[in-house]
């Protein structure tokens, strides 16, 4: 057992947009405005509450609080090491940046009233999954959670996107009693679901079992792994464009997190390798990896491309953590953060377009890197790090999960992410080609419509997300890359 110390720095940043929300609606109910600049000091608030623990984290100590028997015989506790640190860092920053491009992209929607009280809720809910030491406090702020991203995901209240929330909703409350289910089978064997440094299950028997699959489902659904990603794709096209950017990168991850703490502190690698349980999520990590890739090409709505992309790099993460070797690990944090900027301003990018042309479909953006360029240059350097090319974040974390793929001895998956890095070319490059090359349309070049590009608040968020997914890829040794490699040794008990 490492060092713990007593710090209330994260019950601050998990509970701040939490409660922050009953002072957001009396001010929203006086000046819109006000409204707006009160969601962006309290997401920055809470980002530097996250900063503000990297001192004790970095010295190698746990952040420890517990509040015993709030429920019992559960209580509530609060545990950051690096695992949990690095997911509340880059979710943080990007909620962040999704609040700021908000302000700028909901002035012409309605409701937004009832969007930022749901988008902060979402927020404490975020934090709480990822901060939290023990199954059962996980499991409160991950239906928290869940049940806020609901509102966002119907906001706009057409019958598509109330369709779209009735499925995610009825998925939702479906991985939740899963998730409760595999929590209470824990408590029942071990009479304890607090995280530590050693692991809990020793032993594989039909209840292990049981819990396992109910952790993968759980978990998965939240994840979109096939074959529980069905909400996923009507979800994402339906929302507003920041709450698509934070339901792909980062809500997802929160599903990515519970699995990984279920790997590799819940059951441990040996367990799993010993009983063969491993080879289920393989298995359904290369069915995510290539169904995802391949539904993604048929696809000619944008925002649908980039949701069945989503479950693609999906299936990536979960390949990273099943295959129990360290290099793969690293990878698979690495692009749990990588991800997380990518899709963001993929996302993003797609709402300015939408915002300011109302173009949705592929088809209609030939030319759009004219009318938009720095907006097309932010999304072609995003696409290609979900390609994997060098020099950008995506061919890093790629790289790693090939090496943990030989390490482990399946050289299948390094074909598969090949095939799958082939596949994203075919339906991110046609994009990116059309949009600054265009085609031609009866004999004549297609004109190019006058600059419409968007204001600064949404072109910063992007601006910034683009330029880490650069800088994460072009400079062999940094932050992001150090905290997951930290953080992979941390869950594999050698750091």
């Amino acid at each position: 057992m490492r060092d713990q110390i007593i710090n209330f720095l994260p019950v601050w940043a998990v509970l701040l947009p939490i409660l922050s929300t009953i002072p957001l609606f009396i001010i929203e109910q006086k000046s819109p405005k006000l409204r707006d600049l009160f969601a962006v000091v309290i997401s920055t608030l809470t980002f530097l509450l996250v900063l503000a623990m990297y001192p004790a984290i970095n010295s190698g100590q746990v952040i420890y609080l517990e509040y015993p028997r709030i429920f019992p015989p559960f209580g509530i506790s609060f545990r950051v090491d690096f695992l949990g640190y690095v997911l509340a860092l880059i979710s943080s920053f990007v909620w962040l940046l999704c609040v700021i491009y908000s302000k700028e992209y909901m002035c012409k929607e309605h409701s937004c009233n009832r969007f930022y009280p749901f988008l902060l809720l979402s927020l404490g809910g975020c934090l709480g999954v990822v901060l939290t030491g023990d199954l059962f406090s996980l499991f409160l702020f991950f239906e928290l959670m869940s049940l806020a991203s609901y509102v966002l995901v119907v906001h706009e209240e057409s019958p598509a996107a109330m369709r779209a929330g009735y499925k995610y909703l009825m998925l939702t409350l479906v991985g939740g009693l899963s998730l409760f289910f595999g929590i209470v089978i824990t408590f029942e064997v071990l009479g304890t679901v607090s995280f530590n440094d050693t692991v809990m299950f020793e032993v594989a028997n039909g209840l292990a079992f049981t819990a396992f699959l109910s952790y993968l489902i759980g978990f998965g659904m939240k994840m979109g792994i096939f074959p529980l990603h069905v909400w996923l794709p009507d979800a994402h096209p339906v929302a507003p464009s920041p709450a698509s950017a934070l339901l792909s990168g980062i809500m997802l991850k929160t599903g990515a997190y519970g699995l990984l703490r279920v790997i590799y502190q819940i059951f441990g690698p040996n367990l799993l390798m010993e009983a063969n349980w491993h080879k289920i999520l393989l298995v359904l990590a290369g069915l995510t990896i290539f169904l995802g890739s391949a539904v993604a090409i048929a696809q000619t709505d944008l925002k649908r491309r980039l949701a069945y992309s989503s479950i693609g790099q999906m299936g990536y993460i979960l390949l990273g953590m099943s295959l129990l070797t360290e290099n793969a690990l690293i990878g698979d944090i690495f692009h749990i953060l990588s991800h997380a900027m990518m899709k963001a301003t993929l996302f993003l990018a797609a709402g300015i377009i939408i915002f300011k042309t109302g173009k949705k479909k592929i088809a209609d953006l030939k030319g759009i890197g004219y009318e938009m360029p720095i907006t097309m240059i932010c999304f072609t350097i995003a696409a290609l790090a979900m390609i994997g090319i060098p020099p950008f974040n995506g061919y890093v974390s790629k790289l790693l999960l090939s090496i943990g793929a030989l390490d482990a001895g399946y050289s299948f998956y390094v074909l598969l992410l090949i095939i799958s890095s082939l596949m994203n070319g075919v339906y991110y490059l046609p994009i990116i080609i059309a949009a600054f090359f265009g085609k031609e349309i009866d004999g004549a070049k297609i004109k190019v419509p006058l600059f419409k590009e968007a204001a600064p608040a949404m072109l910063f968020p992007i601006v910034i997300l683009a330029a880490f997914c650069l800088i994460f890829g072009l400079f062999p040794k940094n932050l992001a890359l150090e905290l997951s490699e930290l953080a992979a040794k941390l869950l594999l008990g050698r750091g």
